[in-house]
């Protein structure tokens, strides 16, 4: 699954820069994600690195955007494709 940051969000801005796929950014009124660049850190680290720093717990599971760990993965080596670099 995607990621989402709920509006509990304080925008302390520490967990953009975290996000190895630059899938999070500032929204409206809050930071966001964007379920199509978001693999959970699959690929890159064992947990998702915006959860492990956010300071308030806003960033949960999006129910919406279901995804098994393959699929992550298999994004994850598209995402990689595309910005030039060979996947792991």
């Amino acid at each position: 699954m995607a990621l989402l940051i709920t509006d509990d969000c304080i925008n302390c801005d520490v967990c953009e820069p975290e996000c190895p796929n630059e899938a999070i950014y500032q929204g409206e009124w809050f930071y966001e994600i964007n379920p199509k660049l978001c693999t959970e850190c699959v690929g890159h680290f064992e947990t998702p690195q915006c959860v492990a720093v956010c300071p308030v717990a806003c960033i949960l599971k999006d129910e919406t955007e279901p995804e098994t760990k393959e699929q992550l993965m298999s994004k994850y080596k598209a995402l990689m494709i595309l910005k030039g670099e060979h996947p792991a």
